[in-house]
């Protein structure tokens, strides 16, 4: 019975270290800017430049835009499937997980390719229209995660009758969507937008090659010209991605039980 125990703990020892100990060597990296001193003066420098603020900001902007745009398309569609093509429900899945299996390297160049400035939708021949089409390519990126949170939330309500319900008050689809489906699955919709923020926040290849002034291509550029800031910037983005992370734990508490039944 001890042995039982000891098993599992020695496991999850391991595996906390393996993730835990180069975090650590990391961040004490990050305090030894000032020889022979613990400080925060990496922070300070990354905290006080003003390309870590603009780069940031942009990235997070583009985040929310993300978020936003990426419900208005799954939501409905996620809803749509569970309601009335459920034998679709294979096929979307399939297709929201392409963005898993292509590289975002092969997604921009395709989206470069067709949407130039020599093609017949120029989207990158303005800075406008190329920070519409890199919040496009972030919502391909996230799509698997989104539409699989919607779809969790809506496995733990009863969307038919629901909306049969709402059908019977006089209410148009539209407005079932946003008064009546939305609000049941607000929770679930959260989890997906803190996870797309967390993949926003950090991504790279689509930013770089768009030249977009964005956090990822800023990190790499303090790394390939600085020491400690680089350590610096690495622990503030673990830092997010662990809030957005948390964030989801704290609202899946809140989350209503998977139905008893399956639609």
């Amino acid at each position: 019975m001890r042995r039982s125990r000891f098993l599992p703990w020695l496991v999850f020892i391991l595996g906390a270290a393996y993730f835990l100990l180069p975090l650590i060597a990391t961040f004490d990296f990050s305090l030894k800017l000032k020889r022979n001193v613990y400080s925060f003066a990496a922070y300070a420098n990354v905290l006080g430049d003003p390309l870590f603020r603009q780069t940031f900001g942009y990235s997070a902007l583009i985040a929310v835009c993300t978020i936003i745009v990426g419900a208005v398309l799954i939501v409905p569609a996620a809803y749509f499937v569970r309601l009335k093509f459920p034998a679709l429900r294979p096929f979307v899945e399939f297709i929201t997980l392409l963005p898993l299996v292509v590289p975002p390297i092969i997604l921009v160049f395709g989206y470069i390719r067709m949407f130039g400035s020599s093609s017949w939708l120029p989207f990158t021949a303005s800075r406008q229209g190329t920070n519409v089409l890199l919040t496009f390519g972030y919502v391909t990126l996230a799509m698997p995660y989104m539409y699989r949170a919607v779809d969790t939330g809506l496995r733990t309500i009863d969307v038919q009758t629901l909306t049969e319900a709402a059908t019977i008050m006089g209410a148009s689809t539209p407005r079932i969507l946003l008064r009546v489906i939305f609000p049941n699955i607000l929770v679930a919709v959260l989890s997906g937008a803190f996870l797309t923020f967390a993949i926003v926040i950090g991504e790279f290849v689509m930013a770089s090659l768009l030249n977009r002034p964005a956090f990822g291509p800023y990190m790499q550029n303090v790394g390939a010209n600085k020491a400690y800031e680089p350590a610096a910037l690495a622990i503030i983005a673990f830092a997010v991605t662990w809030a957005a992370m948390g964030m989801i734990q704290l609202l899946a508490r809140f989350a209503p039980k998977a139905a008893s039944h399956d639609e």
